[in-house]
C-alpha cells in the first residue's frame, strides 16, 4: 500500500485511474490517503464495465477515523482495499454481478443506507440484499424496488357511488333535523340540545349505511 499524509501530496505521475481522484479515495475525516494499486485497478475496471459513475461514500480510512466510526479493527478500509459505493444510480443486482466479474470478493449490503461495500479481502458477504437468489444457481431475481401504484379513486362526485350515497344520506339527515326543529321548539334548552344531538348522530349513521349499501350494489 502506498501512503500519503494528505491527498494533495499524491504525485500526479503515479495516478493512473482516470475516473477517480486522490481526494475521492482519501479518508473523509483526516484527508490522509492509502492506495492499493490492485484494488484501484479493480475499481476502475468496475467503473468501465458499468459505464456509469461510482459515487464513493468511503474508501481509505485512517486508523483514528475508523475507530471513531466504530469500524472493524481489521477493516479492509484500513488497507485501502475496500470501497463503499452508493446505489443511487445503480441497480444493486447488476452492480454486484459486475463487481464479482472484475474480481471483488468481499460484499456488504446496506439497504437502509443505500450502498454496497466491496473489497478484495477474503471471500465473504453480509447484510440484507435488495434481491434474492433463486435455487440451483439460476440468475439473480430482483425484488420490487418500488411500492405498487395507489388504487385509482373517482375524480368527481358523479363517478363515486359511495360519495353519492353519503350525500343522499346526509341530505335526508338534514331534512330530518329540519323537521325536528318544528317539533322541539317548545322544549326547554337542555331538552332541545339533547334532541338535536341525537338527530345529528342519526343523520350520520344514515349516510354511512346508505353509502355502504350502494358500494355493495356497485
Amino acid at each position: 500500500m502506498l501512503y500519503f499524509d494528505h491527498w494533495t501530496k499524491v504525485p500526479a505521475d503515479i495516478w493512473r485511474w482516470p475516473n477517480f481522484s486522490p481526494e475521492e479515495i482519501a479518508c473523509r475525516s483526516t484527508g490522509k490517503v492509502g492506495i492499493d494499486p490492485q484494488a484501484m485497478d479493480k475499481l476502475q475496471a468496475l467503473r468501465d464495465r458499468l459505464g456509469a459513475p461510482l459515487m464513493l461514500n468511503s474508501a481509505y480510512r485512517s486508523p483514528e477515523h475508523n475507530r471513531a466510526e466504530g469500524g472493524a479493527p481489521a477493516s479492509e478500509h484500513l488497507k485501502a482495499r475496500a470501497f463503499d459505493v452508493s446505489m443511487i444510480n445503480h441497480d444493486p443486482a447488476e452492480f454486484e454481478a459486475a463487481a464479482r466479474a472484475v474480481g471483488f470478493t468481499g460484499f456488504g449490503f446496506y439497504r437502509r443506507n443505500n450502498f454496497i461495500h466491496v473489497d478484495i479481502g477474503p471471500a465473504r458477504e453480509w447484510g440484507n440484499r435488495w434481491f434474492d437468489r433463486v435455487p440451483h444457481g439460476a440468475p439473480l431475481r430482483p425484488a420490487p424496488r418500488f411500492s405498487p401504484p395507489p388504487k385509482l379513486r373517482p375524480e368527481t362526485l358523479a363517478e363515486d357511488r359511495g360519495a353519492r350515497g353519503t350525500a343522499l344520506g346526509a341530505g335526508g339527515g338534514v331534512a330530518l333535523i329540519g323537521a325536528l326543529g318544528n317539533v322541539v321548539g317548545d322544549l326547554n334548552p337542555t331538552a332541545q340540545a339533547i334532541a338535536f344531538g341525537g338527530a345529528i348522530v342519526l343523520a350520520a349513521s344514515l349516510a354511512y349505511l346508505i353509502r355502504d349499501k350502494i358500494r355493495e350494489w356497485a
